[in-house]
């Protein structure tokens, strides 16, 4: 009996992957052949021969794959924008819907000649990342509360070439980053924001990304994204913007919240690429910023 070409092999793989419900099965039966050949991108037009050991290899992935283990975390990258991440498990996997999260910082310290952006909660690294490779005169700070999370941004800085300082640190913390206050011209974050009682539905979020980075706290899920609002009072520049995501259905409670500190003007929710509201955006008001003891 013939031995299946490599056509016929990932042709399988997307049955098996389509009937456990993953999302995108040829795309991710694809994405694991290449891996397991060792390359970037797999073309079945003429698929090149299966090697000595492939079969065994692929089939343990793709059964992995098929329990819903992430594909980031199988084949330890995924994009972002223009980069190639590290990405492995205890780490939030970037998402396509931040890159529009990432764009609007990208435009706001692109106008400006020699901006100071600073990312929290920043994962992986793929927002401040993307900041300091598409936009070179930025000086870009990422901040996260997971030591893991840091080690793995330093690493991928190193591997995209970015200079970023990354600290670790606590968006809480009212002394965080105190030596930039009122100097910095974006404050970016993509912050935990799930509410308690809305467990996500894909399991690849659900199982294998940490508690730490989907859940905001709080009956709403926004005491975290509260707390950025904090950060940005106090290390925006006036007129400096504010990015943040959020879950849709969060769009008027983040207007509200940034409102109710004083510190923010034209403050408007974004749509994402499906025109969901999926991201706060506001400027740092001229005025001092009004503590909450005023009357």
């Amino acid at each position: 009996m013939t031995a299946p070409d490599l056509r016929a092999l990932v042709e399988g793989a997307t049955s098996i992957l389509l009937d456990a419900g993953v999302p995108s099965p040829r795309h991710d039966a694809t994405a694991l052949a290449a891996h397991v050949l060792g390359l970037d991108r797999l073309e079945l037009v003429l698929p090149p021969p299966v090697p000595d050991g492939f079969a065994e290899q692929f089939a343990e992935l793709v059964e992995r794959r098929r329990n819903r283990e992430p594909l980031q975390h199988l084949v330890g990258t995924t994009g972002f924008r223009y980069l190639t991440l590290l990405v492995e498990p205890g780490v939030f996997v970037p998402r396509p819907e931040t890159e529009v999260v990432a764009q609007v910082a990208i435009d706001e310290a692109a106008r400006l000649s020699d901006p100071l952006v600073v990312d929290l909660c920043c994962g992986a690294g793929g927002i401040a990342l993307s900041v300091a490779t598409e936009v070179r005169a930025a000086r870009v700070v990422a901040v996260d509360l997971s030591p893991e999370a840091v080690d793995l941004t330093r690493r991928n800085a190193v591997a995209v070439g970015a200079d970023v300082r990354v600290e670790h640190g606590d968006v809480a913390d009212p002394t965080l980053l105190g030596e930039l206050d009122g100097t910095v011209d974006v404050l970016v974050a993509n912050p935990p924001y799930i509410p308690p009682d809305a467990e996500p539905v894909d399991p690849e979020v659900r199982d294998h990304d940490p508690d730490l980075a989907l859940y905001g706290g709080g009956l709403d899920g926004l005491d975290v994204p509260r707390e950025v609002l904090r950060a940005a009072a106090r290390l925006l520049v006036p007129g400096g913007l504010l990015v943040m995501e959020h879950a849709e259905v969060q769009d008027a409670a983040a207007r509200e919240a940034a409102l109710a500190t004083r510190a923010f003007v034209d403050v408007e929710s974004r749509p994402d690429l499906t025109g969901r509201p999926r991201m706060l955006v506001a400027r740092r008001a001229a005025q001092p910023h009004v503590t909450d003891s005023a009357p």
